[in-house]
């Protein structure tokens, strides 16, 4: 089989993260412009021959919504520029909170964007820890879903943390932390949140013993921090020796910054796949995902397995 054409190109969204993949790949970002008009509509542009290569496009879809539709260009452009895949990598896939109906006349969200890239022309997606897992069917084509755990659990072993115990910030997110404490064979603990509305946190109990422990919550998702700040507050009253948080996507609106720096958080672990807004706190950590997305390129270009690289993911 003969060597595939591998470009990889990034949006506006994560450029400081596309740049460490390809790097990690061994390549050059290609070539790309925005061209802008004065009422705010751009056009992508790309400014190298992509003629039968496999296209590898780098773009999160956190807010604001010009991010989705920047990829959406991009993947047209791509289309009508003959290349011959077109791979789209979401590091953070949004309004993945938008799975389902939770009352009525709301949308999917996160169907509509599936819809609107297949549209587009992808032919694969990789993300990185969906908010929910069941968002890979709402693709008609392949879609690799990589997990954070790969990266997390090596420095997590790092910290030779004797009482450690792994810990969900809510009953959503149990089965992610039980995969957690199975695989590092540590008891679990679950909170046991009320919302009076959207980001506000009504009560919470904590379900398990805390006591002299060393806790690790882990979560995807960090938005306003309330619910981490809440837990671990609360874990430190019940006797936690220490209390550490983990997640994937930073997306940190509102007053997070705030709440994890008042916080009785020991450190906050987070990945690089949305730019933090504000890296002053000196209680976050960054895990790089390069390497990861750099591998999972060079796998798809040559057509090899993914999912024997992760074997972690297997008890996930």
């Amino acid at each position: 089989m003969p060597t595939p054409t591998v470009s990889i190109f990034s949006g506006h969204s994560n450029h400081a993260l596309a740049e460490k993949i390809a790097k990690s790949y061994g390549k050059d970002l290609g070539k790309v412009t925005f061209s802008k008009f004065s009422d705010g509509e751009f056009q992508p542009s790309f400014e190298q021959t992509i003629r039968g290569h496999d296209i590898f496009i780098i773009q999160s879809t956190f807010a604001p919504t010009d991010n989705i539709f920047e990829l959406l260009m991009m993947v047209d452009a791509a289309k009508r520029a003959s290349a011959r895949k077109i791979v789209v990598l979401t590091p953070y896939f949004g309004f993945a909170r938008q799975d389902r109906k939770d009352k009525p006349r709301v949308p999917i969200g996160a169907k509509l964007m599936a819809n609107l890239l297949t549209a587009a022309g992808v032919h694969r997606i990789v993300a990185m820890d969906l908010h929910a897992d069941q968002i890979q069917g709402f693709f008609d084509v392949p879609f690799d879903h990589m997990y954070a755990s790969i990266i997390f659990v090596p420095y997590l072993k790092s910290l030779n943390l004797d009482n450690l115990v792994m810990a969900s910030p809510d009953t959503g997110g149990a089965k992610r932390a039980a995969a957690y404490a199975k695989f590092l064979n540590t008891d679990l603990v679950i909170c046991f949140k009320q919302r009076s509305g959207a980001n506000k946190i009504g009560n919470m109990q904590v379900i398990g013993d805390v006591k002299g422990k060393d806790v690790v919550l882990i979560d995807d998702i960090i938005d306003t921090a309330g619910t981490i700040k809440k837990a671990a507050d609360l874990m430190i009253e019940q006797g936690a020796n220490s209390v550490r948080a983990m997640a994937t996507h930073a997306v940190l609106s509102g007053n997070a910054y705030k709440n994890i720096r008042e916080s009785t958080l020991t450190e906050l672990i987070l990945t690089d796949t949305i730019p933090l807004k504000n890296n002053s706190c000196d209680k976050i950590k960054i895990l790089s995902t390069a390497d990861l997305f750099a591998d999972v390129i060079r796998r798809i270009s040559f057509n090899e397995s993914i999912s024997d690289h992760f074997e972690f993911t297997t008890i996930l």
